[in-house]
């Protein structure tokens, strides 16, 4: 079964969902399956950043190479990438699909991206951004609602997906934010989305990177269990700009810390090594989960082909006979 949108024919797939480029989590296998079960995988360059471990040109190279012949692309953060340009030179030597930049500027990488024959895709967290992303010639913008895992703002998905896809028109936009089964895709296609980009229910893939930990903590979650912060930032040394927060799972360092953040700058030194050891070890007490509100939704960790199918399936039942494509 099919839902054909102006997503799946500029991407030549079968079903208009992409993994979301998440950092860390989003490798070459779980981009490679999304790719091989009729989606769009996106490698999550992250911040670029060897120190990290992942999203540097070695790991760049290593990732494509795991994801095979299937049709994937790759995200960074856009901040980031000023001073670790050589990184998103390295994946387009990869022929990537389509390169997704998020959180800043993009102007300064748009000619390359294009002139490699990438699609571009910019994710935007307002109405006024995506008619900039447009002017900036963004083949596909995804519209980011606060409901989203990991970093955003303050939109929620169900108004700003509207409104964005009005403003835009006729560019292509994914929805994002929220979206973990059939009926998000069914709402996002109603809403005016030829798509949705899908991060947490994928953080609970079986090819998702990450500790299983993480994975079991996503799927034992409410989504009152989870909060925006700046805390996971501070003590990874990360100077996220404003007005973006990251969406996590709260655990005992969000209850000790959040809220008292000038406090936490002062126990830097002492709390910057307790919590390196402990995202090394995947003690989610301490370490960050970043997950959206669709948490709620999800309650096993499966391998993400059959997470795609079962989108799918329970996409295409929820629309009936809405004025779609269906085959």
């Amino acid at each position: 079964m099919r839902l054909k949108t102006a997503i799946t024919e500029l991407f030549r797939i079968e079903h208009p969902i992409v993994l979301a480029p998440m950092g860390g989590i989003a490798g070459g296998a779980l981009a490679g399956a999304v790719g091989r079960a009729g989606g769009l995988g996106l490698i999550g360059g992250g911040y670029a950043n060897h120190a990290l471990g992942h999203g540097g040109e070695d790991w760049i190279d290593q990732q494509f190479r795991l994801a095979g012949n299937a049709k994937v692309g790759i995200g960074f953060i856009t901040w980031a990438l000023a001073d670790r340009r050589a990184a998103l030179e390295r994946a387009l030597t990869r022929s990537p699909s389509a390169v997704m930049l998020s959180f800043g500027d993009a102007a300064p990488f748009v000619e390359a991206i294009k002139r490699a024959g990438a699609r571009l895709i910019l994710q935007i967290q307002s109405v006024s951004e995506a008619r900039r992303a447009a002017a900036l010639g963004a083949d596909v913008i995804v519209a980011q609602g606060t409901e989203a895992g990991g970093h955003g703002a303050s939109r929620a998905t169900f108004t700003l997906v509207p409104a964005v896809v009005d403003a835009v028109a006729p560019l292509p936009v994914l929805a994002a934010g929220g979206i973990a089964d059939g009926r998000g895709l069914a709402a996002a296609l109603m809403l005016g989305a030829a798509g949705v980009l899908v991060g947490t229910r994928f953080y609970a893939a079986a090819e998702a990177l990450g500790h299983a930990s993480a994975k079991a903590r996503i799927a034992a979650a409410s989504g009152d269990d989870t909060l925006r912060t700046t805390v996971f930032d501070q003590v990874r040394g990360l100077a996220w700009p404003k007005p973006f927060t990251g969406r996590a799972i709260v655990n005992d360092f969000t209850q000790r810390w959040h809220g008292r953040e000038q406090e936490l700058d002062r126990a830097l030194t002492a709390e910057m090594p307790r919590y390196r050891e402990a995202a090394a070890a995947g003690k989610v007490d301490t370490s960050v989960v970043f997950a959206g509100e669709c948490v709620d939704l999800i309650r096993d960790v499966a391998p993400a082909a059959e997470i795609v199918a079962r989108i799918v399936a329970e996409a295409a039942e929820r629309l009936g006979t809405a004025p779609l494509a269906a085959e």
